[in-house]
C-alpha cells in the first residue's frame, strides 16, 4: 500500500468513498470540493491505494497560516487497521513540507467516535467555536 497525491482521474472512486463514509453534505457538493483541492496551489489529495485500488483519502490544504485536513475517510472494509492514522501522518508530512508549523481540523460535536480517533492520533481539543458565512447561492 502507498500514499499519493491523486489527479483528476481519481474523482469518481473518491467522491464514491466520501459518500460510503458518510463525508458528504448536501449542502457541500463533493466534486466541486475535489476538484477545488486538487486545482489548488496549496492544496493536495492524498489516497491510499493497494493493487490499484482507493482505501482511504484524506484532502489536506495551507490558508498560509495554518495547514487543514478534512476528508480523512478509509473504507468500511478496511477500518481499525492503522490506515486512518497511516494517513494523516501522510496529511501531516505534507503539510510540514509546505511549511506549516500547525494543523487544525474540524469535527461536528456528536461525532464521538472520530473525535476518540483524533485525540488517538495526539490531537486536542480547543475551546474555539468556527463562525462560518455562505459566500455563494448553495
Amino acid at each position: 500500500m502507498e500514499v499519493l497525491e491523486l489527479s483528476v482521474r481519481d474523482e469518481v472512486d473518491v467522491v464514491s468513498l466520501w459518500t460510503e463514509a458518510g463525508l458528504t453534505r448536501p449542502w457541500n457538493d463533493p466534486s466541486q470540493d475535489f476538484r477545488r483541492s486538487i486545482t489548488g496551489s496549496t492544496s493536495a489529495i492524498l489516497g491510499l491505494k493497494g493493487d490499484g485500488e482507493l482505501i482511504g483519502t484524506v484532502m489536506v490544504g495551507s490558508d498560509g497560516h495554518r495547514g487543514w485536513v478534512y476528508y480523512l475517510a478509509v473504507r468500511q472494509d478496511r477500518r481499525r487497521r492503522g490506515l486512518g492514522r497511516m494517513l494523516m501522518v501522510a496529511a501531516e508530512e505534507w503539510l510540514r513540507a509546505n511549511g506549516v508549523v500547525k494543523v487544525q481540523l474540524m469535527v461536528r460535536d456528536e461525532n464521538a467516535p472520530v473525535l476518540s480517533f483524533y485525540e488517538g492520533v495526539g490531537y486536542e481539543h480547543n475551546d474555539v467555536l468556527v463562525l462560518s458565512r455562505w459566500l455563494q447561492d448553495r
